[in-house]
């Protein structure tokens, strides 16, 4: 079987935060956060990496990133270009906006050609939550069987403002669907979610949710790509600046009409990422204290 590749999502330049978060320092030794991803990756298996980024991005990325990982993992450069759509299609006059992350998984098609996993290159997801998609992926090689790593809702979220997450409904273990809460604040141990900015929902901590940390078969990027077209159909004449493409959406889709299934692997970690500018601190805190207690050397492949 053709070994799995780590897919890193890339292409964002980070509204929210301001600037190239991707590549931001969290550590003494000025490693991103997307370091310590690619540090769990290699000790879980993975040795080939695939980043999307920004066409525009790549003198940069390659710098700050890529000939870093160069070293260790055979690494293919995936451009997430506004203009690679399906035929009949074209760029809305004034869109600079991607397409979302199902566009930008996409795009990996013709140089992921085996099982992959999914990441955000802006979100910290911990060692075991690799090890297990990971395990997955040389354990099942089967089409329309996918994985999603299931973190708990309290291990996930800021205290800077909010966040948008995937809440996930699961029985028996496999995910029977994910519905997106653009608007979630944390609430002590739990979080809440709002639609009208007036009317919070409660949801428990132990909520599971997805960090866009999958697991596919190659055949999920043709899954991708065959239901585009609808997407842009529909979405296209009401929003045609910042309609987006997401993950999610496809899945949810395959759920729906029996295509695929999707076993989860709960994961306790904690998550940490970099939405604002003042969650910095929050990842350096517990960057530094996970170097104290092991489980990162202070210099990484040191």
């Amino acid at each position: 079987m053709t070994e799995p590749t780590l897919v890193i999502m890339a292409a964002g330049m980070g509204s929210r935060f301001g600037g190239l978060k991707q590549v931001a320092p969290v550590d003494r030794a000025g490693h991103p956060i997307l370091a310590f991803s690619l540090y769990d990756a290699w000790r879980a298996g993975f040795r080939q990496v695939a980043f999307v980024i920004k066409r525009e991005l790549e003198t940069e990325f390659r710098e700050r990133v890529g000939r870093h990982a160069e070293e260790r993992f055979q690494v293919l450069y995936v451009f997430q270009d506004l203009d690679r759509l399906p035929a009949g299609f074209q760029v809305p006059v004034g869109r600079v906006k991607p397409w979302g992350t199902g566009h930008a998984v996409a795009c990996c098609q013709g140089m992921v050609t085996g099982p992959f996993a999914v990441i955000n290159a802006d979100d910290f997801y911990g060692p075991s939550a690799f090890s297990a998609v990971y395990s997955y992926l040389i354990a099942n090689a089967v089409d329309n069987r996918y994985a999603m790593v299931g973190y708990r809702l309290r291990n996930t979220v800021t205290e800077h403002g909010s966040v948008s997450r995937g809440i996930c409904q699961v029985r028996d273990g496999f995910l029977s669907g994910i519905t997106e809460r653009t608007e979630l604040y944390k609430r002590g141990d739990h979080a809440a979610y709002t639609e009208d900015g007036k009317t919070f929902v409660d949801l428990p901590g132990d909520t599971l949710v997805s960090m866009n940390l999958w697991g596919f078969s190659a055949a999920f990027l043709e899954e991708l790509w065959a239901r585009f077209p609808v997407f842009l159909k529909e979405n296209l004449p009401q929003n045609p600046l910042k309609c987006e493409y997401f993950l999610p959406q496809v899945v949810n889709a395959q759920l729906a009409d029996g295509s695929a299934a999707v076993q989860v692997l709960p994961c306790e970690e904690s998550w940490y990422g970099v939405t604002y500018q003042e969650d910095l601190d929050t990842v350096r805190q517990a960057i530094e204290r996970m170097e104290r207690e092991g489980t990162y050397p202070e210099t990484l492949w040191g």
